[in-house]
């Protein structure tokens, strides 16, 4: 299967000339989009006219660059590795761009349709790159994804049985940042502290979906994640608190990161519905009561409501699988000594490991 992603590169040492034609072209660009009369390349007409039908007032829109226009050649210079011909109307052929990739550009990498941004005085160029993946049938087990309020990810990996909780920075920072905005006196300083915000917002779901996806490759799983639709529902009577971190986290954000990077290396995703997840208990299978981040059951269990929810998660998407006909390993029964105290449980019941635990509740 082919599968996409967004490579993003800065133009680096321009001359003054090639500084001119970029600009000339961007400012075009806006000034056609917002109804003036303007020189533009040809092709980068067509492309505006194609993507940009609805326009807003006082917001600037990037150039989109047709796939078979747009070329990037790897050179042996001084000054940088690649080199990208970005097509203008000031010049024929286009102009020869050096720019800086986050990453390496691979040769079986297609390019695709691109943009290029303009942030400040520089430009940024974000290229679409398309390979073709095979994707895994052999995968050896599960890696179930849980989205939660106090952890925006919880992960628990049914093959190795290793469970990881994520986002205590990212909820840091946002409890952070509400709390300095409310303390300053105009808004060109809230405006400033906003875009500290969203660097660290948008920096840790990368870093949360790549550690997610690495531990999937790493042990080979296929990864399960709940549904979205609907998360935000349901949530009168909870309180401004809780109102205001549900609506600041990125979920959807998280989640596509997670698909994405896991599509390029092949492992398949497996989209489950969350219903009843954060409600039954994942020892005995019965309703129990979450409050404030504690899962409690009328079978004497307690576990953190996070973590619950990811196990519950993983067990459908182990049932699922065995009835779409995968092979997949089951998890190991786990000894007391190897849990945390988050998750230590008291429950003389028969798990769904198999086998029945005794367990110690720590919280």
């Amino acid at each position: 299967m082919k599968v996409e992603k967004t490579i993003q590169a800065k133009i680096v040492y321009p001359t003054k000339i090639k500084q001119r034609l970029l600009e000339e072209e961007y400012e075009n660009l806006q000034q056609l989009l917002h109804g003036e009369k303007a020189e533009l390349y040809s092709a980068n007409k067509q492309q505006a006219k194609r993507f940009y039908r609805k326009i807003k007032p006082n917001k600037e829109y990037p150039l989109s660059i047709r796939k078979d226009l747009l070329k990037v050649e790897q050179r042996n210079t001084k000054i940088v590795q690649y080199w990208a011909r970005i097509p203008v109307k000031g010049r024929r052929g286009g102009v020869w761009v050096a720019i800086w990739p986050h990453r390496l550009i691979e040769p079986d990498m297609g390019i695709c349709e691109s943009k290029l941004f303009k942030r400040n005085k520089d430009f940024y160029l974000h290229m679409v790159v398309q390979k073709e993946v095979e994707p895994r049938t052999n995968c050896e087990g599960l890696l179930a994804v849980d989205l939660g309020i106090h952890n925006i990810a919880v992960t628990v990996n049914s093959k190795t049985n290793e469970t990881h909780f994520y986002g205590r920075k990212l909820r840091a920072a946002r409890g952070h940042y509400f709390h300095l905005r409310s303390r300053l006196p105009n808004r060109k300083a809230v405006k400033k502290v906003g875009n500290h915000e969203k660097r660290i917002v948008n920096h840790e779901p990368h870093k949360i979906s790549k550690a997610i996806v690495q531990e999937a490759n790493r042990t080979n799983l296929v990864i399960a994640m709940g549904k979205l639709k609907g998360l935000r529902k349901n949530r009168n009577g909870k309180g401004r608190r809780f109102n205001r971190r549900l609506n600041s986290f990125p979920y959807y954000k998280l989640s596509s990161y997670i698909e994405y990077k896991a599509k390029w290396l092949g492992i398949p995703i497996l989209i489950l519905s969350e219903a009843y997840t954060s409600q039954t208990c994942s020892i005995c299978g019965g309703r129990g009561d979450r409050r404030n981040g504690l899962f409690k059951c009328c079978c004497g269990a307690e576990l953190n409501a996070d973590y619950n929810g990811a196990r519950n998660i993983m067990k459908r998407g182990l049932g699922l699988m065995s009835k779409l006909g995968a092979t997949v390993s089951l998890p190991r029964t786990t000894p007391t000594d190897s849990l945390s105290p988050m998750m230590r449980v008291e429950a003389p019941c028969e798990s769904w490991w198999g086998s029945s635990h005794k367990l110690i509740a720590v919280r």
